[in-house]
């Protein structure tokens, strides 16, 4: 009966068209990885190279999977759970939480409710959405190094006004007793603009703010927004744009005006942390303010389905800046950036570009194959010379679901980093924001090789082990005045650091957007003697001491909301 309830309603909704746009984070891992997974199934078409996805999109994939045949049990449950939420941004005009039992305001207001299931206020009649969640989380582990507490807390709303415009804003507020996540350490947890020792407390202090407003139609939007963007497929770090930056604002288009094409192009304003010496002063309390050097992204994305489960993606980017605030040239979308840059800075040392690409197929049902490209400098007179490299990066791997095995899967990835690759001679250059590489966390000079099995027994329960061999070889600066040339940095022959990590976890989503996770990781992170820094230097370098040496870390995690 209930089954038949949601098909009539999705009957219902399918003559409305979707013109909205309010993004889901992309650290809703568990989320992603079901979208991924109906892709493997080939129940749905997605474009994994670019996240974030939107909600209204999510919706739609949920929709659209409901009424496939031959879904198992645990796949059904998935997608009813997750519609509880997503179908919250429907075009339908009735409040879907005004006449719920759990709904705290009672009936006395169909478009009001206060959900106890969704942990919200939601309110909705047909020109205009909102809602609006608490977020809070806890992270604890513990090893022979002592014990790490990560509290964060704060608030998320969205809305949507008539047919096209949406509007959303996160805030949340992070206290850790001993920072994991420093520019120069090879680690995926999330960046952030700490505050040291706040209070008299141990460890650091940041906020993260993020929020944006959308304008939406058919086929494509628009946005102003500030948050984190993920470019290339991956399953253990992306290497175009990794997004585990602190967010930034840009100005994001998206496009997709037939089946076969699909466009993302983005200009952001990156935080330099450059120091201006022209431009900083003495303020009139006598204290010296510092200001920054401006420093800019533009990049874009064009993606090419020949055949459905076929995507092919070439893009580019550049990092620019000292050209009096951002070039009007770099708002063109569609531009080859370099060519721009040797016409705006003909005769005098260029900006920071980059090209890259992306493959993704997923023609056998199960199995998802990928490839990414990243070049920061390429020379063809270095192409097939054993002493001399381009700088680039590449990562392979492939995705396994459902297959032999039901509800488990299996990935295998393996990346690698040529040296000076994400590097440039110019601070205000790098190819970072906040000093956060914004591509691959592992940075230049290195590889790593990825194995994870994942099983999911029931709906809502997410079970993975995992492995992965991490290293990094000579750490040098882009220089050529050091004393020794960057093109001709050994390929990984000397080794600096290395990382083998095996890691248990267990994560069940109690209600939507509420998650409690336990974890175990054992690792054996090392530091090397080389180029006359000892190998203690090394590990201070790229890792927090929390993890140095062989560890065993217990930990359990709780949060509602992102």
């Amino acid at each position: 009966m209930k089954h038949s309830i949601f098909l009539l309603f999705f009957s219902f909704l399918s003559p409305f068209v979707f013109s909205q746009s309010t993004p889901v984070h992309i650290s809703e891992t568990e989320l992603y990885d079901f979208i991924d997974e109906l892709a493997n199934e080939q129940i749905i078409e997605i474009n994994s190279a670019v996240k974030p996805y939107s909600k209204q999109q999510v919706y739609n994939w949920l929709k659209e999977s409901y009424t496939a045949e031959g879904l198992s049990v645990r796949i059904k449950k998935q997608i009813l759970f997750y519609l509880k939420e997503y179908q919250f941004v429907s075009t339908d005009t009735i409040n879907p939480y005004g006449e719920s039992k759990l709904n705290l305001m009672g009936k006395w207001t169909i478009k009001s409710a206060a959900q106890l299931d969704q942990l919200g206020y939601f309110y909705k009649d047909k020109q205009f959405t909102f809602a609006i969640k608490p977020i809070w989380g806890v992270d604890y582990r513990t090893n022979d190094s002592g014990s790490v507490r990560h509290f964060w807390g704060g608030i998320g709303a969205y809305a949507t006004v008539g047919k096209h415009w949406s509007f959303y804003a996160s805030l949340r507020d992070n206290s850790i007793t001993e920072i994991m996540a420093y520019p120069t350490y090879f680690t995926q947890e999330e960046g952030g603009t700490y505050k040291i020792g706040e209070g008299g407390r141990p460890g650091g202090d940041y906020s993260e703010m993020r929020g944006g407003v959308t304008y939406a139609w058919d086929w494509g939007d628009i946005g102003l927004v500030k948050d984190h963007i993920q470019v290339g497929d991956n399953y253990h770090g992306a290497n175009i744009l990794s997004g585990r930056t602190p967010s930034y604002a840009m100005l994001k288009l998206h496009i997709k005006p037939v089946k076969w094409f699909d466009f993302n192009y983005h200009h952001g304003w990156l935080v330099s942390e450059d120091v201006d010496s022209s431009r900083s002063y003495m303020a009139t309390t006598g204290r010296y303010k510092e200001v920054y050097r401006p420093k800019f992204i533009a990049t874009n994305l064009f993606t090419f389905i020949p055949w459905r489960g076929i995507n092919f993606s070439v893009g580019n980017s550049i990092i620019y800046t000292d050209l009096n605030g951002p070039h009007p040239a770099y708002f063109i979308p569609i531009m080859f950036f370099k060519s721009i840059d040797h016409t705006l800075n003909h005769g005098i040392e260029n900006q920071n570009s980059q090209m890259f690409a992306n493959l993704s197929i997923r023609k056998i049902k199960h199995l998802h194959l990928y490839g990414t490209l990243y070049l920061d400098e390429f020379k063809k007179e270095r192409f097939g010379n054993d002493s001399l490299h381009n700088f680039m990066s590449y990562k392979v791997g492939f995705k396994l679901s459902n297959w032999p095995l039901k509800n488990v899967s299996m990935i295998f990835e393996y990346t690698r980093n040529n040296p000076m690759t994400y590097k440039h001679t110019v601070s205000g250059l790098t190819y970072a924001s906040n000093k956060f590489n914004l591509g691959h966390y592992l940075i230049d000079n290195s590889d790593e090789t990825y194995i994870a099995l994942l099983w999911k027994p029931i709906a809502k329960l997410y079970l993975k082990g995992e492995y992965f061999y991490a290293r990094h070889g000579d750490d040098f600066d882009y220089n050529f005045n050091s004393g020794y040339n960057p093109v001709k940095i050994p390929i990984l022959k000397n080794k600096t650091w290395d990382n083998h990590t095996f890691g248990i976890y267990a994560t069940y989503e109690i209600l939507n957007d509420v998650f409690i996770k336990l974890y175990f990781t054992q690792t054996n992170i090392q530091g090397y003697d080389l180029n006359g820094i000892t190998a203690q230097e090394y590990q201070n370098r790229f890792t927090s001491p929390f993890y140095q040496g062989k560890q065993n870390t217990f930990g359990v995690g709780f949060n509602l909301g992102f």
